[in-house]
């Protein structure tokens, strides 16, 4: 007696053809077209001035300030990197990294003196009444 006794098995034997048959598909595999890094993408974007203000300006519409202040850093790389951005406006290059990262509080001098160096500027609009 068998200890699989309890498990039902096929006892008649099929035979499986050997012709292949077409189903109709293409059976070759074409190659996807190489995906390119994000990061350095938009690195060399953001180094046109009008894509740039137009990326600071979606990042300021979010909800979340945090948002804008990596966007700050996105722009301040593509910008010559933050070592040469901290020199044109005079701040210390570590307190700028720590200035624009996700747990950054940058004042509002500092803020100004950052968006100048870049060619930017900090101004307030009405909003639209909806």
């Amino acid at each position: 007696m068998s200890s699989f006794s309890g498990v039902a098995r096929n006892s008649s034997k099929r035979k499986t053809s050997r012709v292949r048959e077409s189903t109709g598909r293409n059976t070759k595999r074409e190659a996807a077209p190489r995906s390119i890094p994000w990061e350095p993408y938009l690195i060399s974007s953001l180094r046109n001035p009008k894509e740039a203000e137009g990326y600071l300006n979606a990042a300021l519409e979010d909800d979340n300030p945090k948002v804008f202040l990596l966007a700050l850093r996105d722009v301040a790389e593509a910008r010559g990197g933050m070592g040469k951005i901290a020199r044109t406006c005079k701040l210390n290059r570590e307190s700028l990294y720590r200035m624009l990262s996700k747990k950054g509080n940058p004042s509002l001098q500092s803020l100004g003196k950052l968006l100048s160096s870049m060619g930017f500027r900090l101004a307030v609009e009405e909003k639209d009444a909806a």
